[in-house]
């Protein structure tokens, strides 16, 4: 094939550079997975580069064709970067939650749109590219996952401590929060759990993140094929540490707990929000109201101990049943509970939710002026107006609450306990490094100190 045949791809990962958020540390950064998946959908007469801002200073590259996938607070760093390209007259396609979420705002800065899971489209994008037609809206189907293509992790940056894998896609729980359920569906879908030993076999890192919202899934068929896969990694001998999310119901089955722990599980993010029923009323956590209570948490908790596990424990504060007095309840109960990592986060409405419908249809939004003020929207900052405290009294009770929850001190505690509960060194590691993380993302964002 002659060079004059060949094509260039440049895809982009952006990074709100103006509120480092989430993304600090370096520790706790992970691959772009849906530009490697778009790497990997693409012709091999095409040349493919991945531009991650989080490590790399953007700067421009000759293209054919470029791919901008961000987050939401991320949203407005990718708008800048797309004018570098359009104003060379090179077509710029951007997916991702948020153009899906916000296509008609993405359209007024990108050539092309692509809303839902790239893979059903990705091929009509990359013709219509090179007939220089492309459309202004490309609609992803969901489809299963037994074709589901392996990123290409050859273009990811060396510096990634973490390998991000991804075993299922889709949520029927439906949160208020959360717009899982509008980009990946209500339908639960698994991959085959050989296609990601094989997968899992040829990853260099250590250090694994399984993606999906919840690895076990739901139901008997996919518990079996979450089994399936730890076991398989045992027989196999795949020898990696990693952590994943689930529902607090994976703590009802002993033998799952057993062979996750078997397999490398070293740390289970679990969506924990309240301890209150009316703040996960608040919310729709339906499982979290069925199942919730301090008592029952601690239930919870015991049995993933038990099985070496250590418990990151996610908390939201500024729901509308939160007062003053419940968020320092909340924050004392973090403290007191035997969760090993606490994360903290401000109820942030992200578009797509009814959360945000919600808050926006009640004027409730504090800042409004997009695509500028998306770079608030990053899970750190107060962006509403909460119904029982003004928005400035939220923001100091929620400085002295984190200021509380990672003292250092505090985090030796929790460090000392988490060894103590589950026997095993490495998982208390991984829990004092999640802990660490966090304080540092509370000291970026100026939360605290």
């Amino acid at each position: 094939m002659t060079g004059e045949d060949r094509k260039k791809l440049v895809l982009i990962n952006p990074v709100n550079l103006s509120r480092a958020g989430f993304s600090i540390n370096h520790s706790s950064r992970f691959p772009p997975l849906s530009l490697g998946v778009v790497a990997a959908l693409t012709p091999k007469n095409w040349d493919v580069e991945i531009i991650d801002e989080n490590f790399d200073e953007f700067s421009f590259r000759e293209a054919d064709l470029v791919g901008i996938t961000a987050f939401t607070s991320a949203a407005n760093r990718a708008y800048e970067i797309a004018a570098v390209y359009r104003e060379k007259m090179i077509p710029v396609v951007m997916g991702g939650i948020h153009a899906s979420m916000c296509f008609e705002e993405a359209s007024k800065y990108v050539d092309a749109v692509v809303i839902g899971e790239v893979e059903s489209v990705w091929h009509e994008v990359i013709a219509d590219a090179l007939a220089g037609n492309l459309k202004p809206i490309y609609k992803g189907l969901w489809h299963g996952l037994e074709q589901v293509k392996e990123p290409r992790r050859d273009l990811y940056s060396k510096e990634y401590l973490f390998a991000s894998v991804q075993t299922s896609r889709g949520c029927p729980l439906d949160c208020d929060f959360c717009s899982v359920s509008s980009f990946n569906g209500l339908r639960y879908r698994r991959r085959p759990p050989s296609d990601v030993l094989d997968e899992l076999e040829k990853i260099p890192q250590k250090l694994i993140f399984f993606v999906d919202d919840n690895i076990i899934g739901y139901g008997k068929k996919n518990r079996q094929m979450a089994l399936e896969l730890f076991k398989g990694m045992v027989d196999r001998g795949i020898d990696k540490h990693w952590f994943c999310q689930a529902s607090i119901n994976v703590a009802d089955d002993e033998e799952i707990l057993h062979w996750a722990a078997k397999s490398g599980c070293r740390m289970i993010f679990l969506g924990i929000e309240a301890e209150d029923s009316d703040a996960l009323t608040d919310v729709n956590k339906k499982l979290n109201i069925k199942r919730g209570g301090s008592d029952a948490y601690e239930q919870i908790f015991e049995r993933i101990h038990n099985a070496g596990i250590a418990v990151l424990g996610a908390f939201i504060f500024g729901m509308d049943q939160d007062t003053p007095d419940k968020l320092v309840n909340r924050a004392q109960y973090m403290l007191d509970s035997s969760v090993d990592v606490m994360q903290a986060t401000a109820l942030t409405p992200l578009p797509g939710t009814r959360l945000f419908s919600r808050l926006k249809e009640g004027g409730r939004l504090l800042y409004t002026d997009f695509p500028e003020d998306w770079d608030r929207y990053n899970l750190t900052e107060v962006v509403h107006r909460p119904v029982h405290m003004k928005p400035e009294e939220f923001s100091a009770i929620m400085r002295e609450c984190l200021k509380k929850l990672y003292d250092p001190l505090v985090l030796k505690a929790k460090a000392r306990q988490t060894l103590k509960y589950t026997g095993r060194w490495d998982a208390t590691e991984f829990a004092y490094q999640s802990n660490k993380n966090y304080r540092d993302i509370a000291i970026a964002e100026s939360t605290f100190m």
